[in-house]
């Protein structure tokens, strides 16, 4: 290069999946030429199944018309708000107002960013969540803010100890980061619980954003912090269609919130893009009307596949919840762990410098040919960890099931 990169880059490293799927490109590469099988990857969320029919025969129905590919308004189709403020009374019980109080997204996690670059100055203070999503941490980092993590922990049942909280200088503290279920915890949200959040963000006048995106997942009674009354005030909330709807592919999200918060938000993004391809949006529309036998046909299958994905992380050794939710299992090392060949694999590893989670995420994936993502890059809380995701049939979590068995004797 002949100039140097932004110094806010110096504080980001490129995602650990997209360096991690290089690695395994690679890898593949070695096993085919070996003969062998392909690995079998359970590290990411990415939904397999199919989005709900009447989104597909909407997006191929109106893609081939006229007029539908120009440049469309930054703040999506009014029908698509309304379908989305629709689809929140509807589950929630949350009344928005579709002129001013929702925004699209191109998926959520463009709304981390966003919503970073709108409220975020350098030097601010940003709550995020350890273990958490690590984009959290990172577009904290390019707007140049200070990241304080707080602890989230299996004995506190993965939330935030309020006391810890209270105890805490919030000098400078600006934004607070949330996620439940929690990822990649599976922790539950309650209704006590975001009672607790919204009130720590009014009090201390900390905008609270809530990541919302697997609320239908292996859970029965979705919630959001919008919910509690007043929580408009000071809370801000993301959701999408990527993983209730098997639509990760499609880039469909939305923030939620108070119009102040949303008019903000909008200032930025539309400096950014030109709007959401208008087959897409009228596909989302069709796509929220999804009544209770769409999530429970999805649960029921995602509770098949947890039932294998268990047995995976009981022949490592590991502990975890079979009562979480969301798309993944989190399995924790113990200490002695069960297995002789985890035991022996962890021994060799102890003047590497790397955690537990790492070490035995990376002797399956080259032993077994099993990748599942190590909980250091959640954080350090995750570090004794490893994830498993469900966005695989039970065929293949199967499979790998009977790789790791091999492998570990």
């Amino acid at each position: 290069m002949i100039i140097k990169p932004a110094k806010r880059t110096e504080s980001v490293k490129e995602y650990f999946f997209s360096i991690k799927n290089r690695e395994m490109a690679k890898l593949n590469a070695e096993r085919k030429a070996r003969g062998e099988d392909p690995v079998i990857n359970l590290g990411i969320g990415s939904p397999d199944g199919t989005p709900p029919r009447a989104a597909l025969e909407t997006v191929a129905k109106t893609a081939v018309l006229d007029g539908v590919h120009g440049y469309q308004s930054y703040m999506g189709l009014p029908e698509l708000r309304q379908a989305l403020a629709d689809w929140y009374a509807r589950y929630y019980g949350v009344t928005l107002d579709p002129s001013c109080e929702i925004q699209p997204l191109t998926g959520s996690k463009e709304g981390i960013l966003l919503i970073s670059l709108t409220f975020l100055n350098a030097g601010d203070k940003v709550l995020v969540p350890d273990p958490g999503y690590p984009t959290y941490t990172s577009a904290s980092q390019i707007a140049e803010a200070q990241v304080i993590k707080y602890d989230l922990v299996a004995e506190k049942g993965w939330t935030p100890d309020f006391d810890a909280l209270e105890a805490m200088d919030l000098t400078g503290v600006k934004m607070m980061w949330t996620n439940y279920p929690g990822m990649p915890t599976g922790a539950h949200a309650s209704k006590g619980l975001y009672e607790k959040i919204a009130d720590f963000g009014r009090r201390h006048k900390i905008l609270i954003v809530n990541d919302n995106p697997y609320s239908f997942i292996r859970n029965d009674e979705p919630l959001s912090l919008l919910a509690v009354p007043g929580a408009k005030e000071c809370c801000l909330e993301m959701n999408s269609l990527s993983k209730a709807h098997n639509m990760a592919g499609w880039r469909i999200g939305m923030v939620a919130g108070e119009a102040d918060y949303i008019r903000e938000i909008l200032k930025v993004k539309s400096q950014m893009d030109s709007g959401m391809f208008k087959p897409l949006q009228l596909a989302a529309i069709e796509a929220l009307k999804a009544g209770p036998d769409w999530f429970a046909t999805l649960n029921a299958e995602y509770r098949r596949r947890a039932v294998v994905a268990g047995r995976i992380l009981d022949a490592i050794g590991a502990e975890y919840d079979a009562n979480s939710a969301g798309l993944f299992l989190f399995g924790k090392i113990p200490s002695p762990v069960r297995n002789d060949k985890v035991s022996a694999i962890l021994n060799e590893a102890k003047e590497s410098g790397k955690t537990a989670g790492e070490v035995v995420s990376n002797a399956l994936l080259y032993g077994a040919g099993v990748f599942l993502a190590p909980g250091f890059i959640f954080g350090k809380n995750g570090n004794d960890y490893i994830r498993i995701s469900l966005c695989a049939p039970v065929e293949r979590l199967e499979k790998a099931l009977e790789k790791v068995k091999a492998y570990l004797g």
